[in-house]
């Protein structure tokens, strides 16, 4: 059960982070949640898809690692095989927090690091040390408090962008039948993509306005990024090839 706190450094001073990627430390997950500004980088590496939150009937952009679920196949014995590890992954197990201010001026709420002490990435013994013997962060959690910052401004861009593309009817439900090596047939469904025939078939008032909004590139990397299940199913045989022989 999640424990999160306020990071500091009196309470915190001997803090370390395992950051080793391993089912042991929660990264035997499927996808992991993103938002339009992290496409780029993503797009390389993973198929960007949609997902409707049970919840909240929201939709929301995802990096996938597999077709079922704890089934990661960017994981193996030498950690996360990928040159680019989605933030919302390299994060843990820090999130972001809101304060009120402490003093008489702006009304706004404060970000601030909370930490999730019943990780098991953290350690007192081994790992990235999160403050300085005297106090001061090091440059691990200077880089954390970038990659919060970052998640941050991300997702609160992401409704814009969902309401953009619902907008313009440019989601749509998929399913993806798998038949692997082995002979199994697997089923990814669930999940929403990019309908790129009702994209195509926007007038230029239509791709002007998704331009200036700065959605359009997004749009196109979430498109690009989908050449990606080839690599997966590749990737997912590699998986079941091993175990076989093993």
């Amino acid at each position: 059960m999640a424990k999160h706190v306020l990071l500091n450094n009196v309470d915190h001073k001997d803090l370390r982070v395992i950051t080793r990627r391993s089912a042991d430390y929660g990264d035997a997950v499927m996808f992991a949640t993103t938002f339009p500004a992290e496409f780029r980088n993503l797009q390389a590496h993973y198929p960007i898809v949609f997902l409707k939150v049970p919840d909240t009937g929201q939709f929301q952009p995802v990096a996938l690692f597999g077709f079922t679920e704890r089934d990661n196949l960017f994981l193996s014995d030498a950690g996360w095989d990928a040159a680019y590890v989605p933030l919302t992954v390299e994060r843990q197990p820090f999130l972001i927090g809101l304060q009120q201010p402490g003093g008489s001026g702006s009304s706004e709420r404060e970000m601030v690091i909370h930490v999730d002490l019943d990780s098991p990435r953290i350690s007192t013994t081994e790992g990235e040390r999160v403050f300085l013997e005297h106090g001061g962060i090091t440059p691990f959690l200077d880089r954390i408090n970038s990659v919060l910052h970052t998640i941050h401004l991300g997702i609160e861009g992401t409704p814009a962008f969902i309401e953009a593309l619902l907008e313009l009817d440019l989601l749509e439900s998929f399913t993806l039948d798998v038949k692997l090596d082995d002979h199994s047939e697997n089923r990814l469904a669930g999940f929403y993509m990019i309908n790129e025939d009702r994209l195509s078939a926007l007038g230029g008032d239509a791709l002007e306005k998704l331009n200036r909004k700065g959605h359009l590139l997004a749009i196109y990397m979430a498109i690009a990024s989908l050449s990606n299940f080839r690599a997966l199913i590749d990737r997912k045989n590699r998986r079941l090839a091993a175990g076989a022989a093993s």
